[in-house]
C-alpha cells in the first residue's frame, strides 16, 4: 500500500504517465497558481486597498502551503526518480538539483521570517525571491524543457563563446580606460567605468551616457563595436543550431515510435499489408 501510494504520487508529480488526465490537471493547476502569484507580485507594487491586500495575503498563504506540499512530495518520491540509488542518496541528489533549488527558493521567503527575526528591509528583499516561482513553470511546459535540452547539449560551446566575449570585454575596458582617463576623468574614472562602456558597446546597446572623445578612443570603439557584432552573434548561432538538433531528434523519436507500431511484433510484417 505504501509503495503504491508513493508510486502514484510520483506519477502525479513527475507526470510519468503522459496519458494520465489527473496528472495533466495537476500540472495545469500548478501552472495557473504560478501565474496568479506573478500577477499578485505585480499588483503589490501599486497602492491597493486593505481588502485587496488581505486577499493577496490569503493567496500567498495558500500558495506557500501548496508549494510546500509539492516540494515535500517530490523529495519523498525521489527514489522513484533515481531507482539506481538508495532512498537517502536519491533524496540528497534531488534536493541539490536545479529545479529542487528553485522550488525551495519559492517557499523560503515565507518561512524565514517565522523562524528568524529580521529587519523589514531584509524582509522586503526576501519577498523579491518569490519571483523565482516563475522558474517553477519550466518543468510543466515543453518550451522550457526543450530550452533546457539545448543549453545542456551546447553547454561547452556556449561557455567557450561567453568566455571569449568576457575576455574581450575586460581587455577593451582596460584599454579604453587608459586612453580616455586623461581626457574625461569624470566618465572613465576607473576600469569599472570602462567595463560598463564595453558591455553597452559589445551588446550594441550604446546608451550614450559614456563614450570616447579622443581620436584613439573613437577608433578603438569602432573596432570593438565591429568585433562585438560578430562575437555576440556566435552564441545565437549555437543556440539556434541546438534547437534544430533537438527538434529533429524529437521528430526522429516520434517517427520511430510510429514506425514500430506499423509492424507486427511477432511476424515482422507491416500491419497495413
Amino acid at each position: 500500500m505504501y509503495r503504491k501510494v508513493k508510486k502514484r504520487a510520483f506519477e502525479l508529480m513527475q507526470c510519468a504517465n503522459e496519458n494520465d488526465p489527473q496528472s495533466k490537471r495537476l500540472d495545469l493547476f500548478i501552472v495557473t497558481l504560478i501565474a496568479i502569484n506573478l500577477i499578485v507580485a505585480v499588483v503589490e507594487t501599486f497602492d491597493i486597498p486593505q481588502t485587496v491586500q488581505k486577499i493577496i495575503t490569503n493567496i500567498e498563504n495558500i500558495s506557500v502551503i501548496i508549494f510546500t506540499v509539492e516540494y515535500i512530495l517530490r523529495v519523498w518520491t525521489a527514489d522513484c526518480l533515481y531507482e539506481d540509488l538508495t532512498p537517502l542518496q536519491s533524496r540528497i541528489k534531488y534536493i541539490f538539483s536545479f529545479m529542487a533549488f528553485i522550488d525551495l527558493l519559492a517557499i523560503l521567503p515565507f518561512y524565514i521570517p517565522l523562524l528568524i527575526p529580521i529587519d523589514l528591509r531584509v524582509l522586503r528583499a526576501l519577498r523579491i525571491i518569490r519571483m523565482f516561482r516563475f522558474f517553477k513553470i519550466g518543468r510543466y511546459t515543453d518550451a522550457f524543457i526543450t530550452m533546457g535540452k539545448v543549453f545542456r547539449s551546447k553547454s561547452s560551446q556556449l561557455f567557450s563563446s561567453v568566455f571569449v566575449v568576457g575576455l574581450l570585454m575586460v581587455i577593451s575596458a582596460v584599454l579604453m580606460y587608459n586612453v580616455e582617463n586623461s581626457a574625461q576623468p569624470d566618465k572613465f574614472d576607473n576600469a569599472f567605468s570602462g567595463v560598463w562602456w564595453s558591455i553597452s558597446t559589445l551588446t550594441t546597446v550604446g546608451y550614450g551616457d559614456i563614450y570616447p572623445v579622443t581620436v584613439i578612443g573613437k577608433l578603438l570603439s569602432i573596432v570593438i563595436a565591429m568585433l562585438g557584432i560578430g562575437l555576440i552573434a556566435v552564441p545565437t548561432g549555437i543556440i539556434t543550431s541546438g534547437f534544430i538538433e533537438v527538434l529533429n531528434e524529437e521528430k526522429r523519436q516520434i517517427a520511430d515510435v510510429v514506425d514500430e507500431k506499423c509492424y507486427c511484433p511477432y511476424c515482422g510484417h507491416r500491419l497495413d499489408e
